[in-house]
């Protein structure tokens, strides 16, 4: 080695080092030190997959009153055909309300995706029979009733036909409704239970047996008596839909009568949440003898009551998938005005 190389060399503290000898750097205090233990990484709660997504619509798009009062068809807009077109185009959803009344028909859902856009849906009432209500036997379809034989009521209950017309109704049923599920359309199928529908042994195995039939659709329930959420048999309710993915439905409605059960707004099925609106209106809520069943929800909510139910329905919808809102106020165009209303206090307007 060179005399210039050697004076390269730098001496370390405690003496010159000899050639070929590695020098390890010395330690500083803090490289000594122990590391500061991290706190563990905390799980994120389990929510909804995505933004929360809210719908916004009305019960049936036909009512007589709402074609008759004129305001929310435009003039020409006179056919089936055109009245769900233009509907479509104010709203994302609609609940078919004529299929209550008699069972409805695979070409209607067919025309039904037909007249709507590729993301539009359609919830669909079940039929009047399949959830315990009083049944015109002109509401069945023919072949049932002459299986029936003559029979001097004019009305036929569940409990009356046999098992196999019962399982008719329900194929008839399922099979009218394939073409909104085949192409991508169909929401949920509401079953609305009548009053005399209370908590007990016997409904809750009919539960069971329309989920049955039913294993692989979404079922919301809507009761109206209020044994299903008094205080002994409120949690069981929730814990029943829970455990059979049964959709529980928020109701708002005139309060004060047995078949008032109140807004309980729990989520029992993580893929959906139901609201629907019926009005405040008290003195119709239980009216006899009307000829249309809009004059028991002839309703206007104002704006001051649709912002105060936004706020439960933005909380509520932070806690599941999708949200339907389902106004049932359909005397003339309240609910049509309402659900406008709604979707811009929401900023849903389209």
């Amino acid at each position: 080695m060179t005399g210039d190389n050697r004076a390269m060399l730098i001496e370390p503290a405690g003496g010159p080092v000899e050639l070929g000898e590695v020098v390890e750097p010395t330690a500083t205090a803090e490289a000594l030190a122990e590391p500061e233990p991290q706190p563990e990484p905390q799980p994120e709660p389990l929510g909804p997959a995505g933004p929360p997504r809210i719908l916004v619509g009305t019960a049936s798009w036909t009512d007589p009153t709402l074609v008759k009062c004129g305001r929310f068809y435009p003039r020409g807009c006179s056919s089936a055909e055109a009245r769900l077109r233009f509907y479509a185009s104010r709203f994302p959803l609609v609940e078919v309300n004529s299929s209550y009344y008699a069972l409805p028909s695979r070409e209607n859902a067919e025309l039904w995706v037909a007249r709507t856009p590729s993301d539009f849906t359609f919830n669909v009432k079940a039929f009047r029979l399949l959830t315990g209500h009083q049944t015109p036997l002109a509401a069945l379809p023919v072949p049932v009733r002459a299986a029936l034989g003559p029979r001097t009521k004019p009305n036929v209950f569940y409990k009356d036909l046999p098992r196999e017309l019962v399982d008719e109704l329900w194929r008839q049923f399922i099979d009218a409704v394939e073409p909104l599920r085949a192409a991508g359309r169909l929401g949920a199928l509401h079953f609305q239970f009548p009053p005399w529908f209370v908590s007990s042994r016997s409904a809750r195995e009919h539960l069971d047996d329309v989920r049955m039939r039913l294993a692989d659709r979404l079922l919301s329930v809507e009761f109206r008596h209020e044994s299903w959420f008094d205080e002994k048999n409120r949690e069981r309710t929730l814990e029943f839909e829970k455990e059979r993915a049964l959709v529980n439905v928020v109701v708002d409605e005139p309060q004060g009568s047995s078949n008032a059960i109140g807004a309980h707004w729990v989520v029992t099925n993580p893929r959906l949440a139901v609201v629907r609106l019926h009005g405040r209106n008290a003195e119709t809520w239980n009216i006899k003898g009307t000829t249309a069943a809009s004059d028991r929800f002839n309703y206007d909510y104002s704006e001051q009551e649709l912002s105060g139910l936004a706020v439960s329905i933005r909380e509520l919808s932070a806690r599941v998938a999708t949200t339907h809102v389902i106004f049932n106020n359909n005397y003339e165009d309240q609910g049509q005005r309402n659900a406008a209303t709604l979707m811009r206090i929401l900023d849903l307007v389209r």
